[in-house]
């Protein structure tokens, strides 16, 4: 594909038609026309029609744009990047950490990327994993931090590497936590519950874990972000799991007690990425990290 054909059909549907696109870029409509039709027939389908005096887009001109608009705003990037590149620039490292890890344990995963020696520029951006792994295949992000591998059902070239794994502690307001009779964790089928949601890896897990212990609890929230199901935590609304890992830093301040820990209840944690053999600085510190025991629990 000739990208000089590309550009010009992009001109023409940004501007509306060859007339405007080729007032703009100093090129004749008939040369827009004919470079146009040349990628068309390169492409094997039409991508403008004509209605009346105005061209639309067809269906596949609409996709060949959206793959335009990705190239050339690329293009632009690359352009801007070189030309004011300065020595002793900080390496830019753009993750995504899926809103289901704990904010706490996320910068356990990545603290391995900011104590390289040289300078690291980290960009951090929280969402739903869908919309981390459509960044990934963009090459808008260089990692995503999850607490599953790549789902079978999500149509993307991209590689799990894994971190580690923690169970998970059950904490209570102490108040609360009088409220039991009996031992861990048949209490927990008397206190309200707070859980992670159905999207987290977590969530799920520990929900079958209930049903394998036969436990029926009474489950007074369920929460995507676990600041927030903390937060209630604190205020005795429920008990909550945490992954073990953070126990100290939740206990810290003394406004909670450990109901019971959950060893056979483990969570793990991945870094995903489009390449296979790792090459980014950050990401090859992480991972590399991992093998050494990145994840350490509180005995």
């Amino acid at each position: 594909m000739n990208l000089k054909h590309l550009y010009y059909f992009w001109k023409a549907a940004k501007h509306g038609g060859v007339v405007r696109a080729g007032e703009a870029i100093h090129i004749t409509p008939q040369t827009m026309s004919a470079q146009i039709k040349l990628l068309e027939e390169s492409l094997g389908t039409p991508l403008f029609s004509r209605q009346g005096r105005s061209l639309v887009l067809t269906d596949a001109g609409r996709l060949a744009l959206e793959y335009a608009d990705e190239m050339f705003a690329l293009g632009a990037e690359l352009e801007q990047v070189i030309r004011h590149y300065p020595q002793g620039r900080p390496t830019e490292f753009r993750v995504g950490v899926s809103d289901a890890v704990p904010k706490s344990l996320a910068y356990l995963l990545l603290r391995p990327a900011v104590k390289l020696p040289e300078a690291v520029r980290i960009v951090c951006r929280e969402w739903r994993l869908d919309r981390l792994l459509a960044e990934l295949a963009l090459h808008r992000l260089d990692l995503v931090i999850s607490d599953t591998a790549i789902p079978p059902s999500v149509d993307v070239r991209a590689y799990s590497h894994r971190l580690g794994d923690s169970a998970l502690s059950f904490l209570a307001h102490p108040e609360l936590a009088r409220q039991s009779i009996g031992e861990f964790p048949q209490c927990l089928g008397q206190l309200p519950l707070l859980v992670p949601g159905d999207d987290s890896s977590a969530g799920r897990k520990l929900k079958e874990w209930l049903d394998r212990q036969r436990l029926r609890p009474n489950i007074v929230g369920e929460f995507d972000d676990s600041a927030l199901m903390t937060a209630f935590g604190r205020e005795g609304i429920g008990v909550f799991p945490i992954p073990s890992v953070l126990e100290k830093e939740h206990l810290d301040s003394g406004e909670l007690i450990v109901l019971g820990r959950a060893p056979d209840l483990r969570i793990e944690y991945f870094a995903l990425s489009i390449e296979r053999k790792v090459r980014h600085p950050c990401v090859l510190a992480i991972t590399e990290s991992a093998r050494f025991g990145l994840i350490q629990e509180t005995d």
